[in-house]
């Protein structure tokens, strides 16, 4: 059974940093691609970034490329998203996500069946 909790949320002002965990159980990096999505009140969930350990890879949103970054922590059996430089319009609950078992690095909401609760960002100007 796969389990994401998510952590590492909270208030923040514009030009400062926050690092969310999305600690995992049930599933293996090297197999499971790894995700983070974000979404405000009457808007769709939207994709931010994404890692694949098996091939090394990682995947960012246009609007936050530059700015964040996804690491895995394998000991750890956990996922982060270093957040730097953000923005007011950065402010969302953040959801980590788990690919299927062999599939591949995305950012379509389909290919993740596996999601956390999500944690609370605002950025305040």
């Amino acid at each position: 059974q796969v389990q994401l909790v998510e952590s590492g949320g909270g208030l923040v002002q514009a030009g400062g940093s926050l690092r969310l965990s999305c600690a995992a159980s049930g599933l293996t990096f090297s197999r499971n691609p790894m995700g983070w999505f974000r979404q405000v009140p009457g808007k769709e969930r939207e994709f931010v970034t994404a890692i694949s350990w098996s091939v090394g890879s990682t995947y960012y949103a246009d609007s936050v490329k530059g700015r964040f970054s996804i690491f895995i922590d394998n000991a750890k059996n956990t996922v982060y998203l270093q957040m730097n430089s953000l923005k007011p319009e950065d402010t969302a609950v953040y959801f980590c996500a788990a690919g299927r078992n062999g599939g591949f690095l995305s950012r379509l909401r389909s290919e993740y069946p596996y999601w956390g609760q999500g944690t609370q960002v605002t950025v305040s100007s």
